[in-house]
């Protein structure tokens, strides 16, 4: 895979930490990585972004985005909110070919869920993944009310004909509920699609070296990982 597309089942669920771990797992094995921000929303010109973040605790290679937007709304309607450029599929795209021709692996964040629109045309993460021919990694929430939504996200792939890499709990919590250690079983049923890792809740706050040295450890060895599925359940009691 030289390019994937991390979307999830909405927002603020952990998908600039799942990008970040997949990231640093193929720094450590060698491999040149580029992050492709399409649009981020809610942030002022001088802070860090979402794939400024993912390369501070990865080290990746390489970070980009294609638009900014002061206000925390969908691109699409901070782009007209905003009276700035709206950011398009094809555009999104293009900028992941060029990355790809210069590093081994492109991970294409998105914002919010997998159907959030980039533009008035309607255009989203899901028409960038067809274009590219990508396959794209969900990430989901740990808890109650998660299987629904993996379910639908799951579906607008398969209708699509984009696969589905698997998927990723974006926050395991450091004491699982009895819906969450169920879920690790239901998850894959739900998304018709692998889980692919379960990364614990507060990652993103550790240090850029201890984040880099666990990473593996959270993901399952087709994102570069030696997470195990089963292990990971017995352990949590599911």
């Amino acid at each position: 895979m030289s390019i994937v597309v991390v979307s999830g089942t909405g927002t603020e669920i952990g998908k600039t930490v799942v990008t970040a771990a997949v990231a640093a797992a193929a720094v450590a094995a060698g491999r040149t990585v580029a992050v492709l921000k399409p649009a981020q929303t809610g942030l002022a010109p001088d802070e860090r972004g979402d794939a400024d973040e993912v390369v501070r605790l990865s080290g990746a290679k390489t970070s980009a985005e294609l638009a900014r937007y002061p206000e925390p709304l969908a691109p699409g309607t901070a782009a007209r909110r905003a009276r700035m450029p709206q950011v398009g599929a094809e555009s999104v795209a293009e900028a992941a070919r060029a990355l790809a021709a210069e590093h081994d692996l492109v991970l294409v964040e998105g914002a919010g869920g997998l159907l959030v629109r980039f533009d008035d045309e309607g255009g989203t993460l899901a028409d960038t993944a067809r274009l590219l021919g990508a396959p794209v990694l969900v990430v989901v929430p740990a808890g109650l009310g998660t299987l629904n939504s993996t379910a639908l996200t799951g579906e607008a792939l398969r209708a699509r004909g984009i696969e589905q890499l698997g998927v990723v709990v974006g926050s395991w919590p450091a004491e699982p509920d009895l819906a969450a250690r169920c879920n690790l079983a239901d998850l894959p049923q739900a998304a018709d699609a692998p889980l692919l890792g379960a990364v614990p809740e507060g990652s993103g706050t550790l240090d850029p070296a201890a984040f880099r040295a666990a990473a593996p450890g959270w993901l399952a060895p087709v994102l570069g990982g030696t997470w195990d599925a089963d292990a990971f359940s017995r352990a949590a009691g599911a």
